[in-house]
């Protein structure tokens, strides 16, 4: 009998200890909770801030500045300097933005070319790989600039997704100016030249866009590829 009072005793201790762990770990939740929300609240002001006061309301869809803004929040980039190519716009748009999100100023909007396998107006191909002449998608960090045998001025990209656009370097994938990215181009072909899957600006505003982005600032690559946003470890 002895016993069994004894087994009663350390089960009723147990599940009072047990019931005291729960409580703690629902309190825990429940102090956590309004932090985490504060943080969601400030996040959801944050990009509505910067959408309307860098009038990227009048040419950028809002879900992109978004995934943009979550991808450059982890990296924590030196620069407060956010680049995106939205390569859901034909190339005969402007779809080049180049934000201060420190100060909320679009400094840039222009237009930008996509890899030559990519397509034709639109681009709607990407690759990861060495010799395909596509445009990759994805979060970059900019490097320092170069002086490019065919291209002159240009700076390096890293491509920071493995699998995505890591090949970036080895596949000499570097922001560069071009002749066919030009307004005159556009009138006499209806779209802008194309790349071997380089991001490639008018030639008068090379220097200026890259002088800008060197050395640290972010670029987001965006395009219609619901795959991506599955496999990018920078928007889960």
């Amino acid at each position: 009998m002895k016993r069994i009072v004894g087994i009663a005793v350390i089960f009723s201790f147990s599940l009072m200890a047990g019931n005291s762990d729960g409580k703690m770990l629902l309190k825990n939740l429940k102090d956590e909770s309004p932090l985490v929300a504060k943080k969601e609240s400030n996040s959801a002001m944050e990009l509505d801030q910067l959408y309307l006061a860098t009038g990227l309301n009048n040419f950028l869809n809002k879900d992109i500045l978004e995934k943009a803004l979550t991808g450059f929040r982890k990296i924590n980039p030196k620069k407060q300097i956010l680049a995106i190519i939205d390569f859901n716009k034909p190339s005969n748009e402007k779809r080049l933005f180049i934000i201060d999100v420190a100060s909320k100023q679009l400094l840039f909007h222009t237009l930008v070319a996509h890899g030559k396998n990519s397509g034709e107006e639109y681009a709607t191909q990407f690759s990861n790989i060495e010799g395909s002449l596509k445009s990759s998608l994805g979060f970059y960090l900019t490097g320092q600039t170069i002086i490019s045998p065919k291209h002159g001025y240009a700076m390096i990209l890293n491509g920071l997704e493995k699998g995505i656009n890591s090949n970036a370097k080895d596949r000499e994938i570097i922001v560069h100016s071009a002749d066919y990215v030009s307004d005159s181009f556009i009138a006499h072909n209806g779209m802008l030249g194309r790349s071997w899957g380089c991001p490639a600006l008018p030639k008068e505003l090379n220097k200026q866009i890259i002088d800008v982005l060197k050395d640290g600032a972010v670029l987001f690559i965006a395009g219609n590829s619901p795959s991506y946003d599955h496999k990018s470890t920078f928007l889960q």
